[in-house]
Protein backbone atom coordinates (compact mmCIF):
# COMPACT_ATOMS: atom_id res chain seq x y z
CA UNK A 1 0.00 0.00 0.00
CA UNK A 2 1.18 3.84 -0.42
CA UNK A 3 1.84 6.26 1.56
CA UNK A 4 -0.36 8.63 0.83
CA UNK A 5 -1.82 10.74 3.92
CA UNK A 6 -5.41 12.06 3.68
CA UNK A 7 -6.00 15.46 5.74
CA UNK A 8 -9.38 16.88 5.85
CA UNK A 9 -10.10 20.36 5.94
CA UNK A 10 -13.13 21.53 8.13
CA UNK A 11 -15.56 22.45 5.24
CA UNK A 12 -14.66 18.84 3.71
CA UNK A 13 -15.89 17.25 7.25
CA UNK A 14 -19.23 19.82 7.75
CA UNK A 15 -19.71 18.71 3.75
CA UNK A 16 -19.27 14.99 4.89
CA UNK A 17 -21.65 14.98 7.77
CA UNK A 18 -24.55 16.30 5.60
CA UNK A 19 -24.18 13.06 3.22
CA UNK A 20 -26.48 10.68 2.90
CA UNK A 21 -25.52 7.21 4.03
CA UNK A 22 -25.21 5.78 0.48
CA UNK A 23 -22.95 8.61 -0.23
CA UNK A 24 -20.54 8.00 2.52
CA UNK A 25 -20.25 4.30 1.00
CA UNK A 26 -19.05 5.48 -2.32
CA UNK A 27 -17.06 7.54 -0.39
CA UNK A 28 -15.20 4.73 1.06
CA UNK A 29 -15.01 2.73 -2.05
CA UNK A 30 -13.58 5.91 -3.85
CA UNK A 31 -10.72 6.91 -1.39
CA UNK A 32 -9.25 3.17 -1.51
CA UNK A 33 -9.24 3.32 -5.04
CA UNK A 34 -7.26 6.66 -4.46
CA UNK A 35 -5.01 5.27 -1.94
CA UNK A 36 -4.24 2.10 -3.83
CA UNK A 37 -4.79 3.07 -7.79
CA UNK A 38 -5.52 6.98 -8.39
CA UNK A 39 -5.82 5.64 -12.22
CA UNK A 40 -8.37 3.89 -11.26
CA UNK A 41 -11.08 4.77 -14.14
CA UNK A 42 -13.79 5.10 -11.35
CA UNK A 43 -12.42 7.80 -10.02
CA UNK A 44 -12.13 9.96 -13.16
CA UNK A 45 -9.85 12.95 -11.56
CA UNK A 46 -9.72 16.08 -13.33
CA UNK A 47 -7.51 18.64 -12.44
CA UNK A 48 -9.92 21.85 -12.20
CA UNK A 49 -9.39 25.39 -13.75
CA UNK A 50 -8.12 26.61 -10.82
CA UNK A 51 -4.87 28.49 -9.44
CA UNK A 52 -4.18 26.58 -6.76
CA UNK A 53 -3.91 23.09 -8.00
CA UNK A 54 -7.52 21.51 -6.61
CA UNK A 55 -8.52 18.53 -8.64
CA UNK A 56 -11.70 16.74 -8.76
CA UNK A 57 -12.91 13.31 -7.90
CA UNK A 58 -16.18 11.71 -8.73
CA UNK A 59 -17.98 9.55 -6.07
CA UNK A 60 -21.30 8.86 -8.31
CA UNK A 61 -23.22 10.71 -11.49
CA UNK A 62 -24.19 13.29 -9.10
CA UNK A 63 -21.40 13.80 -6.38
CA UNK A 64 -17.63 14.76 -6.07
CA UNK A 65 -15.10 15.25 -3.71
CA UNK A 66 -12.01 17.96 -4.58
CA UNK A 67 -8.64 17.91 -3.41
CA UNK A 68 -5.17 19.26 -4.00
CA UNK A 69 -1.91 17.37 -3.95
CA UNK A 70 1.04 17.93 -2.01
CA UNK A 71 3.62 15.33 -2.23
CA UNK A 72 2.06 12.05 -0.60
CA UNK A 73 -0.40 14.36 1.16
CA UNK A 74 -3.83 14.57 0.01
CA UNK A 75 -5.83 17.69 1.31
CA UNK A 76 -9.84 17.02 1.26
CA UNK A 77 -11.14 20.78 0.45
CA UNK A 78 -15.36 19.60 -0.56
CA UNK A 79 -17.45 17.22 -0.94
CA UNK A 80 -21.08 16.68 -1.95
CA UNK A 81 -23.21 17.38 -5.32
CA UNK A 82 -21.96 18.31 -8.46
CA UNK A 83 -22.21 21.63 -7.71
CA UNK A 84 -19.17 21.58 -5.11
CA UNK A 85 -17.20 22.21 -7.93
CA UNK A 86 -18.51 25.92 -8.16
CA UNK A 87 -16.39 26.44 -4.90
CA UNK A 88 -13.74 23.64 -4.67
Amino acid sequence: MSGKRFVYTAHFKKDYRRLPENIKQAFAKQIRFLQENPDHPSLDIKKMKDPRGIWRCKLTAGYRFTFQIDGDTYLLRRIGPHDVEKKP
